[in-house]
């Protein structure tokens, strides 16, 4: 038995699975590799979703050398001598950079002068979104596509493909657990299965046997940037939409993806107040306690403390008054609303502050049962706009029953 994953590697642009938005028949990256008129791009997305194998069949299939380089361990020097032996060349080369985030800022440079004269065609890859990585310049010059996992009917087909190449079977059980445990990753479902066959050796493949190969489902964890981003923003978002399923999801595949679990304690801290606050002031306390706990426990044990906490926060009551309020002000203060204290506000807790007429007519609520109104502004201002959700309905009710009191 052969290496699956090079037997089965595409060389030609209708053998590639996945992509359809990319590759399919109406697919613009489709077009532009069949015109050959793609210039420079880069590919990112999950790892065995075919970036490297499509940048081969775009070289095959425009008659190009291909040079296949790692960001990691290129060097400026390497990137020089093959736009130096590619002067004069009918035919420009293909240069492939895979890990394509890692580039430096210098050897981003020394691609700029070729990818505008076109010496090359430059096209690279990575399992993060490039845009973060490369310089403004770069960008311009170049198109950026983005690759999503294979689904669930791609990783099929490439089964059938290993089963008739290799002539075995596979039961719906097992067909099952490779697809899957492989999370939409060509190349880990094909190395799962050789694996599995060399283990089994005649005997019939079974799901018990894989799992002594691969224990648990692939994911793509939380450590690179955009999936650590991605899933914190999915669980805000479900906290917001108050769906605690969803929320517990996006939660335990940041733990399994060895998120910080105080970075996720903060963001819930965060949320409790920003889209919680005052329909649900409980919701602070806890999320804060959830923070201090987490600091100071650790995990594993704190994924019940995270857990607990994202279900009452998605189960609470949503108000986001307290942001809007505050950034109405800033953004009137930046527009010029500037009002001065007036006086019976001002400090007067030193000697002269009457003198000045310092705090002289402030009435003290307490005098007058806790309530009296006064104008607090020189001006009339209105930034909190109450909600008529959970507590927040009680605060407003009760300040409309303040309001209405005689003067």
């Amino acid at each position: 038995m052969g290496d699956l994953t090079q037997l089965l590697r595409p060389t030609e642009l209708s053998q590639i699975l996945g992509q359809p938005r990319l590759l399919g028949e109406n697919g613009a990256l489709k077009k532009l590799i069949e015109s050959n008129a793609l210039f420079h791009g880069f590919f990112f997305g999950p790892p065995g979703t075919g970036k490297t194998t499509l940048a081969r069949v775009i070289a095959n299939t425009s008659g190009r050398i291909c040079y296949e380089l790692n960001a990691t361990s290129l060097k400026v020097e390497e990137l020089r001598a093959i736009f130096e032996s590619a002067k004069g060349a009918l035919s420009k080369p293909l240069i492939f950079i895979d890990e394509v985030h890692r580039l430096s800022k210098n050897q981003q440079e020394v691609l700029l002068p070729v990818m505008e004269r076109s010496d090359a065609m430059i096209v690279g890859a990575s399992t993060e979104n490039p845009f973060f990585s490369l310089t403004a310049a770069i960008r311009s010059r170049s198109l950026l596509f983005e690759f999503a996992p294979l689904s669930r009917a791609d990783l099929e087909i490439l089964l059938d493909r290993a089963q008739r190449l290799e002539n075995k079977d596979l039961s719906p059980q097992t067909r099952e657990y490779l697809i899957a445990s492989s999370g939409g990753d060509a190349r880990a479902a094909l190395k799962l299965l050789e694996f599995g066959w060399i283990v089994a050796k005649d005997e019939p493949l079974s799901v018990e046997t894989l799992k002594t190969i691969r224990q648990s489902a692939l994911n793509d964890g939380a450590s690179e940037d955009e999936t650590h981003y991605n899933l914190a923003s999915a669980l805000i978002k479900s906290l917001r939409g108050s769906d605690p399923d969803a929320a517990i999801y996006y939660l335990a595949r940041l733990i399994a993806g060895g998120e910080e679990p105080r970075f996720i304690a903060r963001r819930m801290l965060i949320f409790a107040s920003e889209d919680i606050g005052n329909a649900n002031p409980n919701a602070l306390i806890l999320a804060h306690a959830c923070f201090e706990s987490v600091a100071s426990i650790g995990m594993p044990e704190s994924r019940i403390i995270l857990s607990q906490t994202a279900i009452y926060l998605a189960c609470s009551p949503k108000s986001n008054t307290a942001i809007v309020a505050i950034d109405r002000a800033l953004e009137a203060i930046s527009n010029g609303l500037i009002l001065e204290v007036p006086d019976f506000l001002k400090d007067a807790h030193y000697e002269g502050a009457k003198k000045l007429g310092r705090g002289l007519t402030y009435k003290y609520p307490h005098d007058f049962g806790g309530y009296v109104k006064q104008a607090y502004t020189q001006e009339s201002v209105s930034f909190v706009d109450l909600k008529p959700i959970g507590y927040e309905k009680t605060i407003a009710e009760w300040l409309e029953k303040l309001r209405s009191l005689d003067p």
